[in-house]
């Protein structure tokens, strides 16, 4: 696999205040700050969330100006192509909020690869009601299953691993609204656990079937650049992995703080609604790999698996891309004495 520019100096720096991080989660003093010598233009793959609330704390508390860096969020949006601005060079760093599109986007020629992941077990999940649950695949035969467009793959790739039939399941494209879900129009629909808000007219009568559960296990929030940027500043990516990987152990240390932050950066962000979803996001970005291995870690296992299984469902129409191509662990082992070892 191949090495990038990484400074000794760089990978060093800030150990020593973060050594409690790795075993506690927390580093509460904030060193100095100094002028920014490279910008990290971030892009999201949607509008801001609690996804970023590592990278909000992580700059409220001063760790990318630590690191030399200055932190620049570009939101992205339904008519905003992330992948292509960090391919294109428009902006050097990004998250996005599902890891297959990383791989169509490689196969498809675009030159990015993943550093880290954010979530270590994808929140997409089949909600249904418990008058007519959906609580394991099996229970999909016969059923009126409600969701997105770019969705329809992962509800494909769910029905052939758990021998289901496509045509055993009828299939409305349709966004995620919860409301044709208790009028019984559909017996399920698809979204992410941690959006609170939208979930929470379902109340107690909501069962939950992960996706990952289910035999499908994505990445969510992986974090990617391109691999010139790799190249050129490997350094300075394994800089802003530092400064989140810290700004997320902070964040678990003191959820509230972290709250108080995202919603001071982005006002159209209700602090209640987030409070009641931060503990589910933390649940989705430590789990029992990172308190082993750090926050941000993956696995070549999990990312062949990935590819075997798109490719297994003809979505690489230039060819899967090949391990090396998609995903590198040199910025994970570069970072691994400072990314919080939180479970």
């Amino acid at each position: 696999m191949a090495k990038y520019n990484f400074s000794r100096r760089g990978v060093l720096q800030g150990m020593g205040a973060a050594a409690g991080l790795a075993t506690m989660g927390t580093v509460l003093s904030v060193g100095p700050s100094r002028a920014a010598d490279f910008k990290i233009r971030m892009q999201l793959g949607w509008l801001a969330s609690n996804g970023i609330l590592g990278e909000v704390m992580a700059d409220k508390l001063g760790y990318f100006a630590e690191e030399g860096l200055e932190l620049e969020i570009v939101p992205g949006g339904p008519n905003i192509d992330g992948v292509a601005s960090v391919a294109s060079g428009a902006n050097n760093f990004a998250s996005i909020s599902s890891s297959p599109s990383l791989m169509l986007a490689r196969s498809a020629g675009l030159p990015i690869k993943c550093v880290a992941a954010g979530y270590q077990k994808h929140p997409f999940t089949y909600f249904s009601l418990t008058g007519n649950p959906i609580r394991e695949p099996k229970d999909m035969i016969g059923k009126k299953i409600g969701t997105q467009g770019t969705a329809q793959i992962l509800l494909r790739a769910l029905l052939a691993k758990n021998g289901i039939a496509e045509g055993d399941v009828e299939v409305v494209v349709m966004g995620s609204d919860m409301a044709a879900l208790k009028a019984g129009q559909i017996d399920a629909v698809t979204g992410w656990q941690t959006n609170v808000g939208a979930l929470s007219v379902l109340g107690d009568e909501r069962v939950d079937m992960m996706l990952w559960d289910a035999g499908i296990q994505l990445y969510a929030n992986p974090y990617y650049t391109t691999d010139s940027m790799l190249d050129e500043n490997g350094d300075k990516i394994t800089a802003a992995i530092r400064a989140i990987a810290r700004g997320w152990g902070a964040v678990h240390a003191d959820p509230e703080a972290g709250v108080n932050a995202l919603v001071e950066r982005y006002p159209n962000l209700d602090k209640d609604s987030e409070m009641k979803a931060v503990d589910l996001v933390l649940g989705f970005s430590f789990n029992e790999s990172t308190k082993a291995n750090g926050w941000g870690q993956m696995t070549e296992e999990n990312w062949m698996a990935q590819i075997e299984t798109y490719d297994s469902l003809g979505q690489f129409a230039s060819g899967a891309p090949a391990l090396s191509d998609i995903m590198t662990l040199d910025i994970l082992a570069a970072t691994a004495d400072v990314r919080p070892k939180i479970g």
